[in-house]
């Protein structure tokens, strides 16, 4: 092949790749703004949807903690089905001043303090019911997931409601991996 056809084919290459950018799946809608500071406390893990980083994890927790600039300060915490509890903390931050329902999260891990860019991740808060005691958070490409509360179990109606907006907003809710009964853990 000479130079001009490999350069014309290349250059038809970019462009039918630059026609389709752009035309994935429509992101989920988000919860609208989140106040911050009603956000802020302890969230526990009803289900999720599977990520690597948690597969160890039969329980988790978050807390979250408002930051003078406007942030939050996180604190995960997972616990396996030995009774180990594993923590993590963090910072995540609006992705646009004043729009917090997208965020940016980052852990405090050897691989964010040696590559600080590349490590954030999405935290789209997706649902938050008007008392701030549940929540969908997730990802725009709907890989990940988390069914939230302000306690460790909620009632029937409560979990079908949940579900019912992770299935509006397109989630793979037969794929959930749920939160395991305290006592179903040793005490350690």
């Amino acid at each position: 092949m000479n130079k001009a056809c490999f350069l014309a084919l290349a250059a038809a290459l970019l462009l039918a790749g630059c026609a389709n950018s752009g035309t994935g799946p429509v992101p989920p809608k988000t919860a609208g703004d989140v106040d911050l500071q009603r956000y802020q406390g302890t969230w526990y893990e009803l289900a999720r949807l599977p990520m690597f980083v948690q597969r160890a994890c039969v329980q988790a927790e978050a807390h979250y903690s408002l930051r003078a600039d406007g942030g939050l300060d996180v604190r995960n915490r997972c616990r396996t089905a030995e009774g180990e509890w594993r923590e993590v903390h963090g910072q995540a931050a609006p992705v646009h001043p004043k729009h917090t329902d997208k965020l940016w999260v980052r852990f405090d891990t050897w691989a964010s303090s040696l590559l600080p860019g590349l490590t954030k991740g999405d935290y789209w808060v997706l649902y938050l019911d008007d008392d701030y005691r549940t929540a969908l958070v997730g990802t725009p490409d709907r890989d990940y997931l988390w069914l939230l509360a302000r306690t460790p179990e909620v009632d029937p109606a409560t979990r079908e409601r949940l579900l019912e907006e992770a299935r509006r907003r397109d989630f793979k809710v037969d794929k959930l991996i749920w939160r395991a009964a305290d006592d179903t853990i040793p005490a350690r």
